[in-house]
């Protein structure tokens, strides 16, 4: 026996109802949530913040966030990790067009400022909250952050097989030190709320750091 043949209608493709709000991709979803952990961190602290606040800043339910990320820690951690993944990938193609190491010095130095001047918040996050713990110091040290001080190592050590900078300094040392000195310009600016950039007090910090706090010597006169 044959079956009978379903209507018509049964036969037409269903309507599909036209979506209000297109689906974000999972790559902006994600960078929905750690923009807005940045702000949430920067505003709350990051032990006075949870992760509903960061679900609620995002404008999206607390349960998304945990499709990207285990909890808080995994937050911070992710915003480290972002910052310091971009920096070592805009540093290195900087230095790529640029011959000579002091020159390639003073465009880390600006790139290092001039990042942070842009977001405060993140520069609250970056400065401050990221450091709470030894935890967190002791496992940023040992990753990116290493490899960012390796860029600033291997320039100060073609400066000095170029004999622009001393050869008896350790280039590890240096890096440091250098490091150092952009970071706490960072700070100081972050915590006087300054609204101007960052970025033009690179050149000064990078020529204190190559020249050193000594008076020039005059023609004739003693050394300093």
């Amino acid at each position: 026996m044959v079956p009978p043949m379903p209507p018509a209608t049964a036969l037409r493709p269903k309507p599909v109802r036209a979506r209000t709000r297109a689906a974000a991709p999972r790559g902006d979803k994600r960078d929905l949530i750690l923009r807005a952990a940045i702000r949430t961190f920067a505003r709350n602290g990051f032990f006075g913040a949870q992760v509903a606040d960061v679900a609620r800043t995002a404008g999206v339910a607390a349960g998304t966030v945990y499709l990207y990320f285990r909890g808080k820690d995994d937050l911070l951690v992710s915003i480290f990790e972002r910052v310091m993944s971009e920096a070592i990938a805009e540093g290195r193609a900087a230095l790529a067009g640029i011959a000579d190491p002091l020159e390639r010095l003073r465009r880390i130095a600006h790139l290092h400022l001039d990042r942070l001047s842009r977001d405060r918040d993140l520069a609250i996050v970056f400065q401050v909250e990221l450091r709470q713990t030894t935890k967190f110091m002791e496992r940023f040290s040992n990753t990116l952050l290493r490899d960012y001080l390796g860029i600033l190592r291997d320039v100060i050590a073609q400066g000095q097989a170029a004999g622009v900078v001393r050869p008896d300094i350790n280039p590890t040392l240096a890096a440091k030190m250098l490091f150092g000195a952009l970071d706490e310009m960072a700070t100081n600016w972050m915590l006087s709320h300054r609204r101007s950039s960052l970025d033009g007090v690179a050149d000064a910090v990078v020529d204190v750091f190559v020249h050193g706090i000594g008076a020039p010597a005059t023609p004739g006169g003693p050394r300093p």
